[in-house]
């Protein structure tokens, strides 16, 4: 199915900035654990003094030298922390989200998708709208489901299906225009099947464009964390270079 697609499609954009993320994290510790002690054993020797700042990257570097196995086991268990906590905070972490304008619009309209879909299937399949809303209820984010049953109570109330769904934020504007259309017209099934193809290729536009704009910015941090390790490192030399001039 399309909304299958999305899924997939988010996943796939998740996995690149993984490997980035894994990739520099790799290259940060091999640098902060053989680079840096192997720097941190030239300065000692020459005698000089350092920067501050090249200074405690170098004590960092020795640091994990020294217990490399107990950093790598601080790490993992850090990581399995970070784990437990999303998923122990994945509620409050998706209100978060939710309250976010700009992302909690796109949630909005992925939950659209999958509603209307079912909605569209429910009524090909000869169930009435009423019922078929309160079916399609569960699909629904909780926060959402008080605004369906107000929409049902309106269309059972003799509310056009437009005018209910638009009054409870449960459209978007193209999703609105469909639905009056599809009520002139007598095909709803159709309509709202349109609505949720419509929201599917809006949510993969989305995610496209938070790909394109968030890869740059992740391989920006990265480098920018592991050039400066690098110029840290190279600060005394640099120092010590201008003094000879």
């Amino acid at each position: 199915t399309q909304m299958d697609q999305v899924r997939k499609k988010v996943i796939s954009a998740s996995i690149y900035p993984a490997v980035l993320l894994l990739v520099g994290g790799l290259v940060s510790i091999f640098l902060l654990g053989y680079v840096v002690p192997k720097f941190s054993a030239i300065y000692a020797d020459s005698g000089r003094n350092l920067p501050l700042a090249s200074r405690l990257l170098l004590e960092w570097g020795t640091l994990i030298e020294g217990h490399a196995l107990a950093v790598l086991a601080v790490a993992a268990g850090g990581v399995v922390m970070l784990v437990g906590v999303v998923l122990q905070m994945k509620s409050a972490l998706l209100a978060l989200a939710w309250s976010i304008p700009s992302v909690g619009q796109r949630l909005l309209v992925y939950e659209l998708a999958r509603f209307y879909r079912t909605l569209s299937m429910l009524l090909r399949g000869g169930i009435p709208i009423v019922i078929a809303l309160e079916m399609a209820s569960g699909l629904l984010n909780p926060a959402l489901r008080p605004r369906l049953a107000s929409a049902r109570a309106r269309i059972r109330d003799g509310s056009t299906i437009a005018a209910a769904m638009i009054e409870n934020d449960l459209t978007t504007n193209v999703a609105a225009s469909m639905l009056k259309v599809g009520e002139r017209t007598g095909e709803m099934a159709d309509m709202m099947d349109r609505i949720a193809s419509f929201c599917d290729d809006e949510i993969s536009r989305w995610v496209d464009w938070v790909t394109r704009l968030f890869e740059p910015l992740l391989m920006a941090a990265i480098g920018a964390v592991i050039g400066l390790i690098v110029v840290l490192m190279y600060l005394p030399i640099f120092e010590l270079a201008g003094s000879l001039e």
